[in-house]
């Protein structure tokens, strides 16, 4: 195998490319094929092997200039460019100048040939096949060309990737069929926020590599791929499959654990349904708060609001972070949905679960909210199903996860959800408002846990400076199912006005 010098990309193709054979890379303008190609150079370079680029669309200036807004340098590497303008000028050199319309494509084979003869490379890049196609002019002969290449190379040790911007009118099965292996990039525009990169490898003779589309950005450094999350690869079985009890979460607050049959179980995940400002976020915080005072390890990914914000409110609740953000225990990181990929989120998720640099691995996960990981995919059509993927990674790795997800409307039966989720979640904690003697109150109810029994009461959900305050089961209480619940018993029965939620 020769590795790509991508680490996602190794990862997608199970080790790189087998080697001694020709690949193509395709794509349009602007997808990344170039950094790509020098990735694998320069891997290729660190593990002591001679590598050329062959470029007959960019100069080696241009190269180097490429390289360098990588912070790379290319010595070592053999640039080969047929001629410079200068050379192509002169007169003497007319017929061995590259130019569509006096050079031969042969005469340019011949000199691509002589370079490797004479610096006997085991990875090779050719960029670009589109000006070879205008040198060929005719199908056949440009097929012949390219299979004499393979031809060539075949017998040098040599793995080589040749680059296709896709000019032509019509993709190009031919050369599909004649590679090895086949490598497509994609950009894709949406309507709001950054491009979406994505790849995808349509076929790789001898190897059991890893379909579907993957996500990848171009940054400082290259490319950086995220393979797109399989949760069937990441099965445990640490205990030979006998019946182990799962360990409990719990809030710190007697009601809440109560009206959840004790707690919240590891390996499991919890989904906070409700209007705007009912105390989703901050019941999910609560937990946060609870499970880092017990040594465990939290991440907070938040769509919603600045980071500054959640702490500060959360602070504002009785509930203060930042002790255990400088201890290293809590994480909050603040997700931009315009500038994210829904691949790159789950690659964020992996890495403080399976642990990042520290070591340190987390056992809560918080998504706060849905509604903004359904905003950094507008174009997406299979949010459920990579959730479903997320979620079952997660509670392989015995993960807590809390999610909060916003309904529009804040009562009664027009109260909808942007994507239902709700039967992928193991527990499902619902906050409403409700009417009584004249006053707007807040109430929570549990109405599923796969994972053991809950309460079927509905508690009154108090928030305040000094936290969270849940009240006795309120057992007068109407039409929460109808989205308008009203509360016809005493006013005894409800939390104290003390204080001011």
């Amino acid at each position: 195998m020769v590795p790509t010098g991508i680490p996602g990309l190794d990862y997608v193709l199970s080790g790189g490319f087998p080697a001694n054979h020709l690949y193509l890379v395709e794509g349009d303008p602007g997808t990344g094929k170039t950094t790509l190609a020098l990735q694998y150079l320069l891997n290729g370079r660190a593990n002591g092997e001679k590598g050329l680029y062959v470029t007959l669309s960019e100069t080696k200036a241009e190269l180097v200039t490429v390289a360098a807004s990588h912070g790379w340098s290319l010595d070592g590497i053999g640039l080969f460019e047929l001629e410079s303008l200068e050379q192509r000028l002169q007169a003497e050199q007319q017929y061995t100048v590259f130019h569509p319309s006096e050079v031969e494509l042969g005469e340019t084979t011949r000199l691509i040939c002589d370079q490797v003869e004479k610096l006997q490379p085991t990875r090779v890049v050719f960029d670009s096949l589109s000006e070879m196609r205008l040198l060929a002019r005719d199908p056949l002969r440009y097929r012949r060309q390219v299979l004499a290449l393979k031809q060539f190379f075949a017998g040098r040790k040599c793995t080589v990737i040749l680059l296709d911007d896709r000019t032509s009118v019509e993709t190009d099965l031919q050369l599909q069929s004649i590679s090895h292996g086949v490598l497509v990039l994609e950009r894709v525009g949406v309507e709001y926020g950054g491009a979406r990169r994505r790849l995808i490898v349509s076929k790789m003779r001898g190897l059991q590599f890893r379909e579907g589309l993957h996500d990848f950005n171009i940054e400082r450094g290259g490319l950086v791929v995220y393979p797109r999350l399989v949760a069937a690869e990441h099965k445990h079985d640490n205990h030979n499959n006998g019946y182990v009890p799962r360990e409990v979460a719990k809030s710190g607050i007697a009601g809440l654990d109560s009206l959840l049959g004790g707690g919240l179980h590891f390996g499991t995940s919890t989904l906070a349904l409700g209007p705007a400002g009912s105390g989703k976020s901050t019941l999910v915080t609560q937990f946060a708060r609870a499970m880092a005072q017990a040594g465990e390890r939290v991440a907070c990914y938040v769509f919603e609001e600045t980071r500054d914000n959640f702490l500060d409110r959360a602070a504002g609740l009785g509930m203060d972070l930042r002790e255990t953000i400088d201890k290293g225990i809590v994480m909050v990181e603040q997700i931009d949905p315009a500038e994210i990929s829904p691949g790159e989120f789950a690659q964020k998720v992996r890495t403080a679960v399976e642990g990042g640099p520290d070591g340190k691995k987390a056992r809560i996960i918080i998504i706060d909210s849905l509604n903004g990981y359904l905003n950094s995919m507008p174009t997406e059509g299979f949010l459920v199903i990579q959730m479903h993927e997320l979620l079952m990674y997660l509670n392989e790795r015995g993960v807590l996860t809390l999610m909060v997800l916003a309904q529009h409307g804040l009562v009664g039966s027009a109260m909808q959800s942007p994507v239902d989720v709700t039967y992928l979640a193991d527990t499902v904690i619902v906050l409403r408002y409700f009417e009584a003697f004249g006053e707007v109150r807040q109430a929570i109810a549990v109405v599923k846990k796969r994972t053991g029994a809950h309460e079927r009461s509905i508690r009154e959900f108090k928030l305040s400076a000094e936290g969270i305050e849940v009240g006795e089961p309120l057992k007068n209480f109407e039409g929460v199912l109808t989205g308008v619940p009203s509360f016809t018993g005493r006013r005894e029965t409800l939390i104290s006005d003390d204080r001011v939620g």
